[in-house]
């Protein structure tokens, strides 16, 4: 049996964020695509092998303490759903976005 993800098992999501993250937060973030709006919210953008991996994620979010606006599965197609390579962590903490 194959456990290996293939393309097909790749999910892609934007999870919308309230609050400003700096461009070092991409690397927590297990280097997703960052992007800040005018509306003072950040959207991460990228792709996860499986709902246990995008239910990891969210459970970071929350344990940082960063308050989740919205989450939208997309299309691979889409600008800005590809995932880079991950990066080393920040080194210091987040603190809660209000």
């Amino acid at each position: 049996m194959n456990t290996t993800p293939t393309d097909h098992d790749v999910s892609h999501y934007k999870i919308r964020l309230r609050g400003h993250l700096e461009p070092r937060w991409a690397a927590w973030c297990d280097g997703w695509s960052l992007a800040t709006h005018r509306d003072g919210t950040t959207t991460i953008t990228g792709a996860v092998v499986d709902q246990a991996a995008l239910h990891g994620l969210l459970q970071r979010i929350r344990d940082a303490g960063l308050l989740l606006v919205s989450i939208t599965q997309t299309d691979v197609d889409q600008p800005g759903s590809s995932s880079p390579a991950p990066q080393q962590p920040p080194t210091t903490h987040p603190r809660r976005m209000s």
